[in-house]
């Protein structure tokens, strides 16, 4: 079905690019298989509209014209499809080859490198990739997650999505119903940003704790967008990033690396587990369960009281 639409979409705009005339329904209807196929003149008159909305939404600039007799036309002038020259100087333009090498191991590989295809035949000077094999440094941003690539296009789209989703102090995942605003990469983990409709209120939502298909909802928005998504700001304060107080915990040794890099003082115990200090925040508990039983908090209490609440949740489940 999707190859059959793209290849209706482009002998639609490939009719309307070749005219010196604008062309009516009926002779569109007639020039192109897909829809002499359609069973009524509604069911064309729905499939051209949509065809025709989807276009301009492409960036086909289409003309509507009237003529003489009445009748309605559609063309679209060369020069008005036709981009302006590019003008990128090499520093320009390795910075978009370096931005489209951090997608190669990602969903959207195959979008960044066609693209950078079509700027080299639009003119975009050619350059050297000082990253390509001396450099010790690998632009990537890993997408593993299925629940990137639909999420990424409800988030384009405006539209609502259904989820599955594991709280980290749950075994079992419990449905969310989302009105998605934006996706952002932080510290090596994708989180979604939007509003939570049965909560009422804006939620982040990590990828890896997705389970399941992501479906669309049909319906608009209900909550304002906001012009500025913190995502990672949010983030930061529940993982701690912009905590005043200090936690000490007993961390098994060999375990637990990521809390050693976030870690202001290590000491070894000598029996087995080390000792560490780190930032204390909002979320530090539900963040310290994921480490199970590596992990023994000392103080403060309250830290202490909300990790135990959690792994009892957690073991009731």
């Amino acid at each position: 079905m999707a190859i059959a639409k793209a290849e209706r979409l482009m002998n639609l705009a490939l009719c309307l690019l070749g005219t010196r005339r604008p062309l009516s329904k009926r002779e569109l209807r007639g020039s192109i298989e897909a829809y002499l196929e359609a069973g009524s003149d509604d069911s064309f008159n729905r499939m051209f509209e949509r065809d025709k909305d989807d276009l301009r939404e492409l960036g086909l600039v289409i003309e509507t014209v009237e003529n003489l007799d009445g009748d309605t036309g559609y063309l679209a002038r060369r020069d008005s499809n036709r981009l302006p020259p590019i003008t990128l100087d090499a520093e320009e333009a390795a910075a978009l080859g370096l931005a489209a090498k951090v997608w190669q191991q990602a969903r959207l590989a195959g979008a960044a490198s066609g693209a950078l295809q079509k700027l080299r035949a639009a003119g975009m000077p050619e350059t050297g990739d000082a990253y390509e094999v001396h450099s010790a440094l690998e632009p990537r941003i890993p997408v593993h997650e299925a629940a990137f690539e639909p999420l990424m296009l409800a988030c384009r789209d405006r539209r609502p999505v259904t989820f599955d989703y594991r709280k980290a102090n749950s075994a079992r995942p419990e449905q969310r119903q989302v009105e998605p605003w934006t996706l952002e990469c932080w510290r090596g983990h994708w989180y979604l940003a939007g509003w939570d409709r049965e909560r009422g209120a804006e939620r982040v939502f990590r990828l890896s704790r997705i389970t399941g298909k992501v479906r669309s909802r049909a319906g608009a928005f209900s909550a304002e967008v906001p012009d500025v998504v913190t995502v990672r700001e949010t983030v930061e304060s529940w993982a701690g990033e912009t905590a005043t107080r200090t936690a000490r915990i007993r961390l098994r040794a060999g375990a637990g690396y990521p809390l050693r890099s976030r870690a202001t003082a290590v000491r070894e115990r000598g029996d087995g587990w080390d000792e560490l200090e780190i930032p204390y925040g909002h979320g530090l508990d539900a963040w310290l369960v994921e480490f199970g039983p590596d992990v023994v908090v000392e103080e403060p209490a309250d830290l202490r009281a909300d990790v135990v609440d959690r792994l009892r949740a957690v073991a009731k489940d």
